[in-house]
C-alpha cells in the first residue's frame, strides 16, 4: 500500500500557506500556488503533488487555461468545485492582464510588457497586436490584428495603419507571441516588421517597436538593433 506526504506533514517553511503568508505569493511556485487553489489532494497524493500532475499533464498553467471544465473534471482528484476553482482563477488572471488603465503611457519594452505578458504568455496560437499611441506615447487603443497558426502570424500593413489612421495615431507599437515560449525572433519577424517600418515611413507613422511575447520571458527588436 503507498502513503503520499501530506501538506501537513511537510515543516511549515515548505507548506504553501505557510510560505504565502511568511514571504508573500511571489515567493511560490505554481505548483505551490495552484495546492492552494485545490485546498487538498487525495488519499495518496498531496494537493502539491496533485497540482504538480495537473500542470506536467496540460503543460503549465497555459494547458489550464485551454483545457475544458468536462476535462478536468475526468481527472482524479479533481471534482466539480476544485475544477470551477481552478478555471475561475485562471480566467482571474487573464482579466488582471488586461485591466489596463485607461491612456497608460508607454516609455520603455518593459511598459508593453506589463501591460501584455500575463495574458498573451498562455495563447496556444500566434497573436499579432498592435498598441497605437499619441504624440506624448499615451496609449489610444490596443488590438488584434491577426491570429496565425502555431508557428506564424500574418500582418497586413493595410489592416496596422488603417486602424491607426482612423485613431490619429502618432506611432505603432507591434506585438506577437511565441506559443513555444522562445522569444528569439524568427527571420520572418525581422522581415515583416522592416515592411511595417517602410510603410510607416511612407504614411507618417513610425514604428517604434517589435516586443515578441513567450511564455516567461519578452524579446524587444530595437532593443536587440534588430530594426
Amino acid at each position: 500500500m503507498h502513503y503520499g506526504i501530506g501538506i501537513k506533514d511537510m515543516p511549515e517553511n515548505m507548506r504553501p500557506r505557510e510560505k504565502f503568508l511568511a514571504r508573500g505569493e511571489s515567493c511560490l511556485n505554481d505548483a505551490e500556488l495552484l495546492a492552494i487553489i485545490l485546498g487538498h489532494g487525495t488519499k495518496n497524493m498531496s494537493a502539491i503533488d496533485l497540482a504538480q500532475l495537473l500542470l506536467v499533464k496540460y503543460k503549465g498553467i497555459r494547458g489550464l487555461k485551454e483545457v475544458s471544465l468536462e476535462e478536468l473534471v475526468q481527472e482524479k482528484g479533481i471534482g466539480m468545485a476544485k475544477a470551477v476553482s481552478i478555471k475561475a482563477a485562471v480566467e482571474l488572471g487573464r482579466r488582471v492582464g488586461l485591466d489596463i488603465q485607461t491612456r497608460a503611457t508607454i516609455r520603455s519594452p518593459e511598459d508593453v510588457k506589463n501591460i501584455v505578458m500575463e495574458e498573451m504568455r498562455y495563447f496556444d496560437r500566434e497573436h499579432f497586436r498592435v498598441m497605437y499611441l499619441d504624440r506624448k506615447g499615451g496609449l489610444l487603443a490596443m488590438e488584434d490584428i491577426s491570429v496565425g497558426g502555431l508557428h506564424s502570424s500574418i500582418a497586413h500593413s493595410r489592416e496596422v495603419f488603417k486602424n491607426a489612421i482612423k485613431k490619429s495615431a502618432n506611432s505603432v507599437i507591434l506585438i506577437h507571441n511565441h506559443p513555444s515560449g522562445d522569444v528569439t525572433p524568427s527571420r520572418e519577424d525581422i522581415e515583416v516588421t522592416k515592411r511595417l517600418l517602410e510603410a510607416g515611413k511612407i504614411i507618417g507613422i513610425e514604428v517604434l517597436d517589435h516586443i515578441i511575447i513567450g511564455e516567461s520571458s519578452y524579446c524587444s527588436l530595437k532593443s536587440k538593433a534588430l530594426i
